[in-house]
C-alpha cells in the first residue's frame, strides 16, 4: 500500500494504491468509513489490477479537507482523483454504501469499463411523513454515537468495534487495522475519537436522503456495464438490508441492463470485510 495526495478546492486528498498492478479501479468508502475500508477487496484482487482508494473530505486522513460536502463535491472529488491516477475507460468504478451514491454520481459523466456499486447506490425515498434528519438518526445509531463519543484508549475505540452487531463474530486483521487507522487524536492522555467529521456526514446523509431524484437520474445515465451487489442483512446485521427487496425490485425493472446478485450470509459491513463475501466483490471488480 502506497500513500499519496491529490489536491482538490480546499486542500489535499488521502489516496493510497493496493497493488501493483496496470488495471485500475476507483473506489469510494462509506459515510463514517475510510479508505482502509477496501483492505480486504484488494487483497483478493488477481495479478496486474490496482485499487486507488481516497479518504474522502471530512474522514480519515482527509478530515481537515473544509466543505461544502455533499455527494456532487464528493463526485467531483473522484473525477479529480481519476485524472491523478490516470483513469480511463479500462478502468472501474466502485463504491461501497455512501461510496456507492458517489459512484453513481461520477459515473454517469465519465465513462468505465464496469462500475460496481457495492450495498448502495439506488435512491432511498424518505418515508411519508419522516424528514432527512430523523431517517439519518434512525439508519446510521450507532455510527453518529461513535462520532460523538471520546474514548479513552485506541483499545476502548476497538472494543466499541467489537461489540457492534455488524462485527460480532466477523473480527479480523484487516477490521482492526481498519479501526485503529480511524482512531485520532491519542494525546497526553490516550483519549481519542473518529477521524470522521460528524458535520459532514450529516450533510452527506441529508443529501443523500434528499435528492432522490438526482441519483436516480445519474443511475439511468450510466452507460458503463453496471452491477449491483446487495448484502441480505444491514447495519446492525438486522434480517432487512440497507437496500429493500421492493426497491431493488423496482430498479432492475426500470434498468434491465443492470447485473444484480445477492451476496448470500453478509451484511453491509462484512460485504467488503469478511473475506468470502469481498472475494465475491472483487471477482465482480476485475471480469467483465
Amino acid at each position: 500500500m502506497k500513500f499519496d495526495d491529490v489536491a482538490v478546492p480546499g486542500g489535499h486528498l488521502r489516496i493510497a494504491r493496493f497493488g501493483e498492478g496496470p488495471r485500475l479501479i476507483i473506489a469510494a468508502h462509506g459515510i463514517t468509513a475510510s479508505l482502509m475500508a477496501w483492505r480486504t477487496v484488494a487483497d483478493a484482487l488477481p495479478p496486474g489490477w490496482s485499487l486507488i482508494a481516497p479518504d474522502l473530505r471530512g474522514r480519515g486522513h482527509s478530515a481537515d479537507v473544509p466543505g461544502p460536502y455533499g455527494l456532487p463535491r464528493h463526485a467531483e472529488d473522484l473525477e479529480l482523483i481519476a485524472q491523478h491516477v490516470g483513469a480511463d475507460e479500462t478502468s472501474v468504478l466502485t463504491g461501497h454504501s455512501m461510496g456507492a451514491y458517489i459512484a453513481t454520481l461520477h459515473g454517469a459523466r465519465r465513462r468505465y469499463a464496469r462500475v460496481v456499486l457495492v450495498d448502495g447506490g439506488l435512491p432511498l425515498p424518505l418515508p411519508l411523513g419522516v424528514d432527512a434528519d430523523a431517517a439519518l438518526e434512525a439508519g446510521l445509531g450507532p455510527a453518529l454515537a461513535r462520532l460523538q463519543m471520546t474514548y479513552p484508549s485506541v483499545e476502548a475505540y476497538l472494543d466499541f468495534f467489537r461489540a457492534h452487531p455488524g462485527f460480532v463474530g466477523h473480527w479480523t486483521p484487516d477490521v482492526e487495522e481498519y479501526v485503529r487507522y480511524d482512531a485520532d487524536g491519542e494525546g497526553l492522555d490516550g483519549a481519542v475519537r473518529s477521524r470522521a467529521r460528524e458535520d459532514a456526514v450529516r450533510q452527506d446523509g441529508r443529501w443523500l436522503r434528499i435528492e432522490v431524484e438526482t441519483i436516480g437520474a445519474a443511475l439511468e445515465a450510466i452507460e458503463s456495464p453496471l452491477t449491483l451487489l446487495r448484502a441480505p442483512r444491514g447495519l446492525l446485521n438486522e434480517e432487512v438490508g440497507l437496500l429493500p427487496d421492493d426497491i431493488t425490485a423496482t430498479w432492475r425493472e426500470r434498468l434491465p441492463r443492470m447485473r444484480h446478485e445477492l451476496v448470500e450470509d453478509c451484511n453491509h459491513y462484512t460485504i467488503i470485510f469478511e473475506p468470502r463475501c469481498a472475494a465475491v466483490v472483487a471477482d465482480h471488480l476485475t471480469t467483465g
